[in-house]
């Protein structure tokens, strides 16, 4: 694939953020669970990652448990993420809730590429790169506030 194609499917996939928070957080407060609306979410990605993984490489399942395990925290971090914004969302807003979000991995992806972190490829946080998500997270913070 090209970097426009990365570039369109992750545009898709940011679009989907708020939507998901949304949606999650309406089905949270209709039923009044949101814990239970997030596990219904889970169940509903388990069963597509699942149909994915069927067609494209079901053998790759079993090399997880060689992977090291410090790797599955990654679960606990879309649990975290899920269960949050379902329960904040409807009280401080989709925007404001997906403002916060914005800026953390902000943070996270610059500090990460700085350092290479869990193998990333390392680009150096520049004054520039810094200004360039300084310019960013003002340019989320307007949309909130305007």
């Amino acid at each position: 694939m090209s970097t426009p194609s990365y570039a369109l499917i992750m545009l898709a996939a940011g679009i989907g953020i708020p939507v998901l928070a949304a949606l999650n957080a309406q089905l949270g407060k209709m039923i009044g669970a949101p814990a239970a609306a997030s596990v219904v979410l889970f169940a509903v990605a388990f069963v597509t990652a699942l149909v994915v993984t069927l067609i494209t490489g079901p053998t790759a399942i079993a090399k997880v448990a060689h992977a090291p395990k410090h790797l599955l925290f990654a679960g606990v971090l879309i649990a975290f993420y899920v269960l949050t914004i379902t329960y904040i969302a409807p009280h401080f807003g989709i925007g404001n809730a997906v403002f916060f979000v914005l800026l953390g991995q902000l943070i996270s992806a610059a500090l990460i590429d700085h350092f290479g972190l869990f193998g990333a490829v390392q680009s150096q946080l520049t004054l520039t790169r810094a200004a360039g998500i300084a310019v960013m997270a003002c340019g989320v913070f307007l949309t909130q506030k305007i």
